[in-house]
């Protein structure tokens, strides 16, 4: 297969972890005998820079022109640190999403068995969690209208819904629980919020065309409690923007690190694969950054053209680096520690 991939590197620790998984899906290119044309792009606090905007022109008709789009981290403290700053590099991601029409962000969160000891909850809670979060990626208060009033004193964000929007996200939830355990839940907060009456009333009305799904509705401030008491209860969740965004984040650490989660956002035609990470700009050019949630990102990748054999190697090479200690810092608990170069080269030979 002949692969056009958009690789938008972006800021802090972003360059480095893309470009490990750059290495190892080259590795695989070879093993299977594709073709792979890298096509680097601006995007972020980099593109601010460069340019003065964080989601160019250019950027956007290098990913709509490629197959799909590898996505490294964007954020940098100069921005983080200013609240009057016009121009963000978050903006371009927003940007990007919309124009690209990624409205569904698929996240997996699974535990790995060498590394269950590791998670902040205890292994009892964790152990065989497989869950995929789909958060809604271009509605709600994220794209709602905002602005001051009051002469700045007051501040308002605008969380707006269209049924279409909810049906097409809930559509994705419904079609990926049939190809699990049939199960899903909507997390919302209908008691309180109208734009969360017209999700669980839209989800209702679905659920007549996938009978063997057992759907389940559940109040997000019960969810982000359950997560952590009891994990793999869940399979499939589906819900908006915001709350996506803070369950997610949550979801991750079950792991044992933010360093190892992947992730997916699809639409109707391109899909882009990214680390679940920010731009952890502490981190930039020491060569200490986890690749592992990149590197499993671009599996995603992979698995998303059909190709699923070669999905499958690189998970069973990073479990196999992950056994035997072939992890950065934030995996050693002190011992023997690998760069992120290192990590990259180990899975890529491996491969």
């Amino acid at each position: 297969m002949k692969l056009k991939i958009a690789v938008l590197a972006g800021d802090g620790i972003g360059p480095e972890v893309i470009d490990q998984a750059v290495k190892v899906s080259d590795a695989i290119a070879q093993k299977f005998g594709h073709e792979i044309t890298w096509r680097p792009a601006l995007t972020g606090a980099a593109a601010i820079d460069a340019v003065g905007e964080p989601y160019p022109d250019e950027t956007h008709e290098i990913c709509i022109t490629s197959d799909a789009v590898l996505f490294g981290a964007i954020g940098h403290p100069k921005y983080d640190n200013d609240p009057s700053a016009k121009v963000r590099p978050e903006q371009g991601l927003l940007k990007m999403r919309k124009k690209l029409g990624l409205f569904a962000n698929v996240r997996p969160t699974f535990t790995f068995p060498s590394l269950l000891d590791k998670s902040p909850l205890k292994r009892e809670r964790i152990e065989g969690t497989d869950l995929v979060f789909l958060r809604e990626l271009t509605g709600g208060i994220y794209f709602g209208e905002k602005g001051r009033r009051d002469n700045g004193e007051t501040a308002f964000d605008n969380c707006v819904y269209s049924r279409h929007e909810v049906q097409r996200l809930a559509k994705k939830g419904f079609e990926l629980a049939m190809t699990r355990s049939k199960k899903l839940c909507c997390v919302d907060k209908a008691n309180v919020l109208e734009t969360s009456r017209l999700w669980r009333e839209t989800v209702q009305a679905m659920e007549k065309d996938y009978p063997e799904v057992i759907v389940s509705y559940e109040f997000v401030d019960a969810v982000a409690m359950r997560l952590v008491q009891w994990p793999n209860s869940y399979d499939v969740l589906i819900t908006e923007n915001l709350f996506g965004d803070i369950l997610t984040d949550e979801a991750s650490v079950i792991s044992g690190s933010m360093g190892l989660m992947p992730s997916a956002s699809i639409g109707s035609d391109i899909g882009l694969f990214e680390p679940i990470h920010g731009s952890y700009p502490q981190a930039t050019g020491k060569n200490i950054a986890n690749p592992m949630a990149t590197v499993l990102s671009a599996a995603m990748m992979f698995e998303n053209f059909g190709l699923m054999e070669e999905g499958k190697v690189i998970r069973e090479v990073v479990e196999r680096a992950l056994s035997l200690g072939i992890v950065t810092e934030d995996l050693s608990d002190g011992e023997k520690s690998y760069g992120t170069r290192e990590v990259g080269d180990w899975l890529a030979a491996n491969i």
